[in-house]
């Protein structure tokens, strides 16, 4: 009895889907810092309606300075993580009608200028920028 109680009262993880075009900066990231933050009650993707194919070399390094390793993350597109659909919340990064529909409880649109030609400062400024919105996302969870 005590096992089928115990099964109750789980609390299922958030699942939450990051999304720009090219799923290779903003989305990876977003991705990356839900995990950090969020760890196991968060179950974080991320996708691009046109994905370039690869992580941005400038995002691997700008979460490598905070100890995050994108180098095992792939540029993803909407079709392969449909899969794991209804989402918790789906955020978008400003990409507007590129983001198609995904099935989701919330959509949320961030409206974060995409850093892919910034210089390492200002990407970081992206990037501190995403941070913060991912940790806001996760507290309103609770």
């Amino acid at each position: 009895m005590s096992n089928s109680l115990s099964k109750l009262n789980e609390v299922h993880p958030k699942k939450l889907l990051f999304v720009c075009i090219e799923n290779s900066n903003r989305s990876q990231m977003s991705q990356a810092f839900a995990k950090i933050i969020g760890g196991p009650n968060v179950e974080a993707y991320s996708a691009g309606s046109k994905p370039s194919g690869i992580v941005n070399p400038k995002a691997i390094d700008a979460m490598k300075e905070l100890g995050y390793d994108l180098c095992t993350h792939d540029s993803k597109s909407l079709d392969e993580v449909k899969a794991f659909a209804p989402f918790d919340a789906v955020v978008t990064m400003g990409c507007g009608d590129a983001c198609p529909w995904m099935p989701a409880k919330q959509f949320i649109d961030w409206q974060i200028p995409d850093p892919k030609n910034m210089a390492p400062h200002q990407f970081n400024e992206v990037r501190d920028l995403i941070k913060g919105k991912v940790k806001e996302l996760i507290e309103s969870f609770k």
